[in-house]
């Protein structure tokens, strides 16, 4: 698994061991799904700004947001192919770090649960109902637990 990182804001900073455990993450959740790991994602860091602004060009809502998910993989897609992009993840690490006050545990759990929503979101998952939000979060919930990421 090819992970692409674009660090575009400069409030917070990203170490290394956060960027594995998002690597690990990425893995588990492919492995979850019966996915082998030769896909590539593309994670973009961003603050509110730059997110707000994505969220109004490619959903129509006029708000930051925390974390933004764009598919690549499509219903016929051929999973022997080689390389192939899941898609892409823009987090808000502004946001993220608001959110790790707001649910009293740490950044790097925040950012870790983000980064495992939108795999899920890339695999094809959603929210949209109340039966399909239960199944993505007994997802997260088992590949977070799994990588001991828990709530601190």
């Amino acid at each position: 698994m090819e992970l692409i990182i674009d660090d575009r804001q400069d409030k917070l900073n990203v170490t290394e061991e956060l960027i594995e455990k998002i690597k690990d993450i990425i893995i588990e959740c492919l492995d979850y799904e019966g996915y082998d790991d030769d896909y590539e994602v593309s994670l973009s860091f961003v603050d509110n700004k730059e997110i707000h602004e994505l969220n109004k060009q490619f959903r129509g809502i006029d708000r930051p947001t925390d974390v933004l998910s764009f598919p690549m993989l499509s219903d016929d897609f051929d999973i022997e192919l080689e390389e192939e992009s899941l898609g892409d993840i823009v987090i808000s690490l502004e946001r993220a770090f608001e959110q790790s006050k707001e649910y009293n545990h740490s950044f790097e759990r925040e950012v870790c649960f983000l980064v495992c929503h939108s795999t899920f979101h890339l695999l094809g998952y959603d929210h949209d109902t109340e039966e399909n939000t239960k199944q993505m979060r007994e997802k997260e919930e088992y590949i977070l637990n799994k990588l001991n990421i828990t709530r601190e």
